[in-house]
């Protein structure tokens, strides 16, 4: 009888073992989220008379875009070129994925953040018209 108790502990004590490595390792969906980006350097992008560069900044790391298009909004040009993915709403697109890479807050905590000029932006990239001179950022922000 006591072996039997052994035996059941033991393969009770394995089981949890197993399902709190695999909790872990879902816990971990930040580890490798350059792994799913479509770009890892920096790329140009169309042709057009409006130029548009943003960056993107994930952890320590960055690639810049630069769009060259005849769109009018920053989120319409990087629409056209398949950079960003997002629902639409009624206050504009919830960008779910910039350069292929996933952040959903009603999943896993973490957004993109909007940065014009290294201030956060007051309006949707879907809502900011296009100005060259601008500097704009996408962050992973968790």
């Amino acid at each position: 009888m006591k072996r039997i108790v052994i035996s059941a502990m033991s393969l009770v004590l394995a089981l949890s073992l197993l399902l709190c490595l695999t909790a872990c390792a879902e816990k971990g969906i930040d580890d490798g989220l350059w792994e799913s980006a479509a770009y890892s350097k920096d790329a140009e992008f169309g042709s057009g008379a409006k130029t548009v560069k943003v960056e993107v900044v994930l952890e320590d790391q960055s690639v810049t875009f630069t769009v060259h298009t005849d769109k009018e909004t920053v989120g319409e040009a990087l629409l056209e070129h398949k950079l960003i993915e997002g629902d639409d709403s009624e206050h504009g697109i919830y960008i779910k994925k910039v350069n292929g890479i996933r952040a959903d807050y009603t999943l896993d905590k973490a957004y993109w953040a909007f940065y014009i000029d290294g201030q956060y932006a007051l309006t949707g990239a879907d809502a900011t018209p296009i100005d060259s001179a601008a500097t704009y950022r996408f962050v992973y922000e968790k």
